[in-house]
């Protein structure tokens, strides 16, 4: 039998120390039907809130996990990089391949520029194409060109114009009746920051600049200055070209577009490397060799 007992019955009672046994309620009951140790762990734990609960792992941060979705959601998403080189530049003319170049937006070089350094050479009348033999690539413009806008002014352009003075030849020289015309240029016409080495998807988005100037120029000869000048020019047409040593590529004639191919070393390479400037001599002599039986030819 139970007793019913109020509360402040059951007050007394506790006080007494005398234990009061209570019936079994429903939710109670249905505990008897498992182990004890599990009625026990059931019976202790505490009672969970489950608003407290939600609102703790979903909007309360921690400490060490500040919460930076408002911080984000106040900063501009960055633009992607939108490839802007026109189409049709195998059809551009010269004065337009010029305008395209200077306003050219097709890889990431377009916001750290100054100018951009689209060639130089022997003198032509405005809009016509210069008529040259030698058509000389360097790899990238650096910071006296970026800031010119001109090829080769710095250091490197100094001992490019002595080589050629070596040779009888002048950037700035008109054409005479034995030719002799020079235009000098880039596979960049970009500076990369800080001069390092030109990326990849910078050479391939420039590339075709260089092809429509060749194409236009038709040069009897291009002398390929540097690692990257030699690769962007030789590379449909020698196969491992990225990987093989400038050295191996030298003393030989290669082709582009159809028009010989003579490698040699980057003049900002000299500067470093005092000795190979006699290799580069031995080049020039092998282009100027090829030049003049291309003249004896035609």
């Amino acid at each position: 039998m139970a007793l019913n007992l109020d509360a402040r019955q059951r007050a007394m009672l506790a006080e007494m120390h005398v234990r009061v046994w209570s019936p079994v309620t429903a939710p109670e009951a249905s505990l008897s039907s498992l182990a004890p140790g599990q009625a026990m762990t059931m019976q202790a734990a505490p009672p969970v809130h489950a608003p407290q609960a939600v609102k703790s792992a979903a909007s309360t941060p921690t400490p060490s996990t500040p919460n930076t979705t408002s911080a984000h959601a106040a900063e501009p998403a960055a633009s992607p990089l939108v490839l802007r080189r026109p189409e049709g530049l195998d059809a551009m003319d010269w004065t337009t391949l010029q305008h395209t170049v200077s306003n050219c937006q097709a890889c990431s070089l377009c916001h750290t520029r100054q100018h951009t350094v689209f060639g130089a050479g022997t003198p032509a009348t405005e809009g016509q194409v210069p008529q040259v033999d030698w058509l000389i690539v360097g790899e990238a413009p650096g910071e006296n060109e970026d800031l010119q806008g001109q090829p080769f002014v710095g250091q490197a352009g100094q001992l490019l114009d002595n080589m050629l003075r070596a040779c009888g030849l002048s950037r700035a020289a008109q054409v005479g009746p034995e030719g002799g015309g020079i235009y000098i240029t880039n596979v960049l016409k970009c500076r990369p920051p800080g001069n390092r080495n030109p990326k990849p998807e910078e050479v391939a988005q420039c590339e075709p600049y260089l092809q429509r100037q060749v194409a236009l120029l038709k040069p009897k000869i291009i002398l390929a200055m540097g690692r990257f000048a030699v690769q962007s020019l030789l590379q449909h047409s020698v196969p491992g070209v990225d990987k093989a040593p400038l050295g191996k590529l030298r003393g030989q004639v290669h082709s582009y577009q159809g028009v010989p191919v003579v490698v040699t070393y980057h003049p900002a390479y000299l500067l470093r490397n005092l000795p190979e400037k006699a290799k580069v001599w031995a080049d020039l002599c092998l282009a100027m060799a090829l030049l003049k039986s291309a003249h004896e030819i035609s």
